[in-house]
């Protein structure tokens, strides 16, 4: 949505008695009114004024948007009318505890577009004199509610009363987590708190355990990535990393793991901060730094523990990465991840953890590097002539973003002989017939699924 557009608190009571056909035929939508006339956003500025008139029987200014972002308005309008009409009511009778039905109402209403979108944050977050709340969608931020700020401590109470986190407590960084029930399912939110300047920001990431249950063969990988994967998930020991930057969909490709690795003739345990998915048959560690239950505690003991399987959230430093190495070693599969740009950056960040070369040829038996691309959205994407690749447009389909959906790019190195004769002796490594990142993203660019611009974004090599 345009800046123009969106510096304003929409007033959707405006347009609770204006039905939407209405509203589509003038390609209009009320935004505010002052005590001379009522500002009107449309995509056709130059049409009559005398019809508009009638309906709002006031004198009109045009505010000028694209029929993109109106359509988009459209599209959520009646959800928006309702959160309008809550929001208000809840500052009219000026309930700020915790079991205000009106924000509970407002709250319930956003949880219910969040996961009807497949949107993984929600953020509310307290301006100067605005709330201002944005879903992530397919990666991206998008503005989609403001409204006067008073409702912000009242919304602040409710999320924090559901997490059981202290609702007086605005000064430190608070994190919990609750369950509610959404159109008859229950889902899992996480919230993390943060004091700001103006008040709080509070995001809610929705836990959906449909990330948990997909199988390798729906992740994204292509055939001879996924026969790579499934050979090395069979050995009985050695390390496996899943590399990229956050939000590279490394949690799902290790919960898919997981998956085809849970059978009741192998202990897995996971080691994770926080554990944010529950699955039968794993044992699962959360660690609490409050109590000590760090990293370094944890891994020291774990092995008295006879697992077959060990899945570390993320090698964080030297100690962690000796310890998960000592572990390859003496029988055991250790799943892991590493922030690393790509696969080859991998082997020379251990040798930084100070790993002996010798031991990282010995245990290290695959490294998946990857990233996650937004696919065009299909239903507004356009073929560019003169760059011969398909260009992002917006729609209200796609939130105006242009994309919807993402895909997965990946580069996997698997670790042979010879491999690990170059690591041993820290000879350069030479690879032929070895599909980069780059190369990934190539194939979606051709074929239409990505735009150029996504792809210089998340692999960063011009072509």
């Amino acid at each position: 949505m345009s800046k123009s557009f969106f510096e304003y608190n929409i007033d959707y009571s405006l347009s609770y008695d204006v039905p939407i056909e209405v509203l589509k035929q003038y390609m209009i939508l009320p935004i505010k009114q002052t005590s001379l006339h009522i500002l009107v956003a449309t995509s056709n500025i130059d049409q009559n004024l005398d019809p508009i008139i009638n309906i709002f029987h006031k004198p009109i200014k045009f505010l000028e948007v694209t029929l993109n972002e109106l359509e988009y308005e459209y599209r959520y309008l009646k959800s928006k009318q309702k959160l309008f009409q809550f929001a208000s009511s809840a500052i009219e009778n000026d309930i700020s505890k915790s079991e205000n039905i009106f924000i509970i109402n407002f709250l319930d209403i956003i949880l219910d577009i969040a996961i009807s979108n497949n949107i993984s944050d929600i953020h509310f977050e307290s301006l100067k004199d605005t709330l201002v709340v944005r879903l992530r969608f397919d990666g991206v931020l998008n503005k989609f509610f403001k409204f006067d700020k008073k409702l912000y401590s009242m919304l602040s109470s409710v999320i924090k009363f559901l997490a059981h986190l202290d609702i007086s407590q605005k000064r430190l960084p608070l994190n919990g987590h609750f369950s509610k029930d959404v159109n008859n399912i229950t889902y899992d939110f996480r919230i993390s708190t943060m004091p700001t300047i103006y008040g709080e920001s509070i995001v809610l990431r929705i836990l959906d355990n449909k990330n948990i249950q997909k199988k390798l063969d729906s992740v994204g990988f292509d055939s001879e990535h996924l026969d790579t994967i499934y050979s090395s998930l069979n050995l009985t020991q050695g390390l496996i990393l899943v590399t990229g930057p956050t939000g590279s969909g490394k949690t799902t490709t290790l919960y898919s793991m997981l998956n085809y690795l849970n059978k009741d003739s192998k202990k897995i345990i996971t080691i994770e901060d926080p554990v944010e998915y529950k699955m039968d048959g794993i044992m699962q560690v959360n660690l609490n730094p409050l109590i000590d239950l760090d990293y370094h505690t944890v891994l020291k003991n774990i092995l008295r523990q006879d697992p077959d399987i060990l899945l570390i959230g993320e090698i964080r430093d030297s100690l962690s990465a000796k310890i998960a190495i000592r572990a390859a070693l003496t029988g055991h599969l250790v799943i892991a991840t590493l922030h690393t740009n790509n696969a080859l950056e991998t082997i020379s960040r251990l040798k930084d953890l100070e790993v002996d070369p010798y031991l990282i040829a010995t245990t290290l038996k695959l490294v998946i590097a990857q990233r996650l691309v937004r696919n065009l959205c299909n239903n507004c994407k356009k073929y560019n002539e003169t760059t011969k690749y398909y260009d992002f447009i917006g729609c209200a389909k796609c939130n105006l973003t242009g994309y919807l959906n993402r895909s997965v790019v990946a580069e996997i190195l698997q670790i042979n002989k010879k491999l690990a004769a170059s690591i041993t002796k820290e000879e350069n490594i030479g690879l032929n017939h070895f599909q980069t990142l780059q190369d990934s993203a190539k194939i979606l660019l051709e074929n239409g699924i990505i735009s150029y611009d996504e792809y210089l974004s998340k692999v960063g090599d011009e072509i």
